[in-house]
């Protein structure tokens, strides 16, 4: 079974920026259409970025321009840019992977996530 690993979270002020990794398991990251997420507390879970396996791209409108995301196949990494970070990106953000870029449906188990908390 394929497991996410996501890392690089953490406090920062508003204004600043943190690049969050998610590595895979398993030998076909390659193939995989990936999304980050992210879960804020008392609200629901909503897809904020995510990449093709051909590396074509899709944002919701509230981290556009602020937010880039990006993979590394050889490595089974996918990353997230975000810059400009502000209160309300204040969340845990988990990986997964996705049937295609443009469709809110997580296809495999969650991983721990990675905290980021940004203060005002």
């Amino acid at each position: 079974q394929v497991q996410f690993v996501e890392s690089g979270g953490g406090l920062v002020q508003a204004g600043g920026s943190l690049r969050l990794s998610c590595v895979a398991s398993g030998n076909s990251f390659s193939l995989y259409h990936m999304g980050w997420y992210r879960q804020a507390p008392g609200k629901q879970r909503e897809k904020v970025a995510a990449i093709s396996s051909g590396g074509t791209t899709n944002y919701t409108d509230s981290v556009k321009g602020r937010f880039t995301i990006s993979r590394n196949n050889a490595k089974k990494t996918m990353y997230l840019q975000m810059n400009t970070l502000k209160p309300e990106d204040t969340a845990l953000y988990c990986c997964n992977s996705l049937p295609t870029i443009y469709r809110d449906f997580p296809l495999l188990p969650w991983g721990r996530g990675t905290q980021v908390t940004v203060s005002s």
